[in-house]
């Protein structure tokens, strides 16, 4: 017996589009089943129903194999296949990968750092889907020196653009008279949202650079990209719930550390140690 699937995993079963992208697809009229407009959420036999993607027709390749790769995306790209405003993109930057892929997630034009990439819908979503609780670690380069006030409230509840956020974990990595460096991890990501949080809190970001995604640590250089072992790729769907854990879940690096810790522990702020009176207020 033929068994069903959504319309938009089958799009991103096929390596055509991600999840959320095939979302978009659907809702802007670009999909057909069996020459009839799609509807989000509506259910296909992929063996015997006609699905064309902005009129050519989709079928999943019988020599399909998933890909997963890293970028380290540098500034002034930004994160889409293709654009129309004629601006650099990350498609420019993988284009040697010999297969379709396309970008989990997104790092603004003024981001640079750790950029994953697949053909492997299912983990593309489960990776950007708040409910499964993958951390994003990131590096954020601050002008000044950082208050303490400033740091504490970051990780308090906020809201952007109107709208409660998760919790965010923020952590003091270097503090400098003219520039301050912090650590902040998401389990969530909203457009633009550490921007806007430091915005809100009276910090002018420099830099942002994110470093790891769950235990995957950025270790390749600027504009370059490496494949993901099987080892690699195992690990993040285990820690997307895709796969059964069979370890505890690390955050950061393979070895369990976290990026820029030390003796494996997350740089944090001790309050006796950086008082009001040290920041010079």
């Amino acid at each position: 017996m033929q068994e069903s699937i959504k319309i938009q995993k089958y799009l991103a079963d096929c390596g055509l589009l991600s999840r959320r992208a095939a979302e978009r697809a659907v809702c802007e009229g670009k999909v057909t089943v069996n020459g009839e407009l799609a509807a989000l959420g509506q259910r296909i036999f992929p063996q015997k129903d006609k699905v064309t993607y902005l009129g050519k027709v989709v079928e999943k390749r019988r020599d399909f194999h998933p890909t997963y790769l890293m970028l380290n995306k540098p500034v002034g790209y930004v994160t889409t296949m293709s654009d129309d405003k004629g601006r650099k993109t990350v498609a420019d930057l993988v284009a040697d990968v010999g297969v379709r892929v396309y970008p989990v997630g997104r790092l603004d034009m003024d981001s640079e750092g750790l950029l994953l990439f697949t053909n492997d819908g299912e983990l593309a979503n489960a990776l950007t889907h708040p409910k499964h609780q993958v951390p994003k670690f990131y590096d954020v380069t601050v002008e000044g020196r950082l208050p303490r006030a400033a740091l504490l409230r970051l990780s308090e509840p906020m809201e952007i653009d109107g709208l409660p956020i998760a919790p965010v974990e923020c952590h003091l990595l270097k503090r400098g008279e003219t520039a301050s460096t912090l650590r902040m991890i998401l389990y969530e990501g909203r457009n633009r949202q550490i921007r806007k949080m430091c915005e809100q809190v009276g910090l002018a970001v420099k830099r942002l650079r994110r470093v790891a995604v769950g235990s995957l640590t950025l270790d390749i250089g600027r504009g370059k990209w490496r494949y993901l072992d099987k080892e690699e790729a195992d690990t993040l769907k285990a820690e997307a719930g895709l796969l059964p854990a069979d370890r505890p879940r690390t955050q950061g690096t393979k070895n369990g550390k976290t990026p820029g810790a030390k003796n494996g522990k997350t740089p944090g702020v001790n309050p006796a140690r950086h008082s009001d009176k040290k920041q010079g207020k």
